[in-house]
């Protein structure tokens, strides 16, 4: 079985970021709740966006964002192809739709995009490309 957890490093930069401005207005304004309430939003986006986990078993592929959320699991007998492929900005980071089908991503521009037998497209970003595309190659031969 394959595993492997991205850490998404940009998004604590940008949540560090705005984090620094909500300090700022604590200070300068005092507790309120509308800051509060913002700041709690935060560390829930932090903690939901932390990583994307992948892994990979014998009959399928699953991945999830943080602690196993908002991910998807997918039958190998269902991926028709599969291929190393590099985003781009515009693939931009955690959950969206492109022109190039669906994008699970945290950080980084390396990514294993999954062409289904339904004709649907998934890349998922990784940092360990090369050893995702073997793992998924190695059971796709043996399905």
């Amino acid at each position: 079985m394959y595993q492997h957890k991205q850490f998404a490093y940009i998004i604590f930069v940008l949540l560090g970021w705005i984090a620094s401005f909500v300090i700022l207005a604590l200070v300068l304004l005092g507790p309120n709740v509308p800051i509060i309430l913002f700041a709690i939003s935060l560390i829930v986006i932090g903690f939901i966006f932390h990583g994307l986990t992948i892994k990979v078993s014998d009959k399928d592929i699953s991945w999830g964002f943080g602690p196993g959320v908002l991910g998807k699991k997918i039958k190998l007998s269902d991926i028709e192809q599969v291929k190393a492929v590099t985003n781009s900005f515009r693939h931009g980071i955690g959950i969206r739709i492109t022109h190039d089908g669906w994008v699970y991503t945290v950080h980084g521009f390396s990514a294993v995009a999954l062409d289904l037998k339904d004709g649907t497209s998934i890349r998922l970003g990784t940092n360990d490309q090369e050893n995702l595309l073997t793992a998924l190659n190695s059971r796709l031969d043996n399905n």
